[in-house]
This record gives structure tokens, sequence and C-alpha cells, in this order.
């Protein structure tokens, strides 16, 4: 595919500070052979058109095709805020028009950082591009876009809110930003979550994602997790929604990998999916009970009788 830029020297030592952007379609899977061609018709119309709304112009932009979504690179002599402000923008009300018309919106995960970035023959690379494209497939931005029922969703880097949306300007409000902890391949990180012309999302109060047996995300009792003391000692999460940063478990399309299992999600007996549990040692869960007579519930620990 022509990348639509044209570089001095295709130097794969020599790194250029550029904005990396990943643009990633939601539950892409879920489309069909036939269906395939006009949503990634969908997303280059989107894109391209917002770059020439904000006056970019497309053959400044590197573009690579990558199937289900698009990864960008913008050289530095574009200014960044115009990508996050107008661009982005154009790029939401070009989305809400093409939605306009389908069954099935289009839902779009875009994720931008700034760092060192190494073109070639080829396309592009680096961990500037890793990073941008980890946060565009981010657990936190799949459910986020998914709970809020919204049409996109941008994540930025640390460093990029740091030194571009915390600062404001023209279209870019940094009260519409909410952090969130990621845990990546490359270790945690702390991203900044936007819904453009929403309020900031409601992220909640995350902590690192722990690994398999290292312990329950989002427990201990922090604020906005839910965390509760469960009977027996056990520590149990219960919330409306569910919790932003869970660590990643499911396929490449952000399906949940077992809706049964303790521990994930699991409806109860009103057909309820959105209770949430997470458990260390005993959990014991009580719903629609009467109780005519006092109760125990859980372990009788130690030597001294047992209490009603």
């Amino acid at each position: 595919m022509e990348h639509g830029v044209a570089h001095e020297a295709f130097d794969a030592g020599e790194a250029r500070y550029e904005l990396v952007v990943s643009v990633d379609a939601r539950r892409s899977g879920q489309y069909n052979d036939a269906e395939k061609p006009r949503m990634r018709q969908r997303i280059y119309r989107v894109l391209e058109s917002a770059l020439a709304q904000a006056g970019v112009v497309r053959d400044a932009v590197h573009m690579e095709d990558r199937g289900d979504g698009v990864l960008m690179s913008v050289p530095g002599r574009i200014a960044v805020s115009r990508l996050l402000g107008l661009w982005m923008v154009e790029v939401h009300e070009n989305l809400r028009e093409e939605n306009g018309s389908l069954l099935v919106p289009l839902g779009l995960r875009v994720a931008m950082h700034v760092g060192p970035v190494r073109h070639d023959s080829r396309g592009i690379s680096g961990r500037a591009v890793d990073l941008t494209c980890r946060l565009a497939d981010s657990s936190v931005a799949r459910e986020l876009l998914d709970r809020e029922r919204a049409d996109l969703v941008l994540a930025v880097s640390d460093s990029l809110y740091a030194d571009v949306v915390q600062a404001g300007g023209k279209f870019i409000d940094p009260a519409r930003f909410a952090p969130a902890r990621l845990a990546l391949k490359e270790g945690a990180v702390t991203a900044w979550l936007h819904l453009p012309g929403r309020p900031a999302p409601d992220t909640g109060a995350l902590g690192p994602e722990e690994p398999a047996g290292g312990g329950v995300a989002g427990t201990g009792g922090a604020p906005g997790t839910g965390g509760v003391p469960g009977a027996g000692g056990g520590t149990a999460v219960s919330s409306a929604a569910p919790p932003l940063g869970a660590v990643d478990g499911g396929d490449a399309d952000g399906e949940g990998v077992d809706d049964e299992g303790f521990g994930d999600g699991f409806d109860d007996e009103d057909g309820d999916a959105s209770v949430r549990y997470a458990a260390q040692g005993d959990l014991s869960v009580h719903q629609h009970n009467v109780y005519q007579q006092p109760v125990h519930i859980g372990r009788v620990t130690g030597a001294g009788p047992r209490k009603d």
C-alpha cells in the first residue's frame, strides 16, 4: 500500500519525533466478509474527510492499513493540537453522520502518543508505535466505548496529556479527560480517556491490573471501586457497571472468555449480568432473602462460642 508521505530517506536507524495515531474498529470480528469492505471504506472516509476539514494535507500524513483499522503518523511540522482538537471534532461528526443510516453503528477506538518513530519502506516502528496501538486495543478503551454506548473513544498517553491536553486550547478541554491505569505487556501505564461531545467519563479510581493469581483488580476498598468485605474474610466487588481496568482476558475482538465463572461476571437469578464479583477465600452471595429470626452467615473462627 502507498503510505502517502514522502520522507527524505528511509532509514530504520533514524528516529523522528512524530504524533502516532492508532484507529481500531469496535468488534471487527463480527463483520462478515461482505460487510468488512464497506466497514473499511467508512473508516477511511471518516478519517480522510476529517483531515481535509481540519486543514491537514493528506499527503503529509503516513497511513498504514491494518485490516480493521488504520495506523497513522504525523510529522512534527503539523501541530499536535490540530489533530487532538479540530481533527477529532471532525472525526466524531463524520462518524455520527455515517452511523445515522446504519442499524449497527460503527464504533472507533482512537489512541494518540508522541515519540520517536522509525520509517522504512514497509511502514513505521518503535516503542511509540507499540504504546499507541496498545492504548487503542486496551480493555479500558473497549469497555468504556461499550458501557457508554458511544461512537468514539479517544485514549491519549500520560505524556501527551501533560504536554498538550493539560494546557487546553481550541476544541481541547482537559476537564473532559479522565485518567485510567492500564496493565500493558510492557508494564502498567496511565492513559487519559475522552468521549468527544461528552463530560469526562467515569473511569473510577483504578490501580494497576494484577497478574493472574496476584490479587484482585479494583478491590481493597479504594474509592470508586466498590470494594466491600466479603463473608468469611473474602473480598467482593459489585458495581452497576463493569469496572474499567480489569485484566485483559478477552479475545482479539474484546469478547469475554467466560460469562459463567466467578471473578468475571455472571447472571444473578433475575438475569442481571451487570453484577460482578471477584473473590479471594470464601464468598457468600445472598439475594432476595427474608429472615424471620437471627441468622449466622460465614465461618466461626477461634475457640469462643458462636453468636447468632
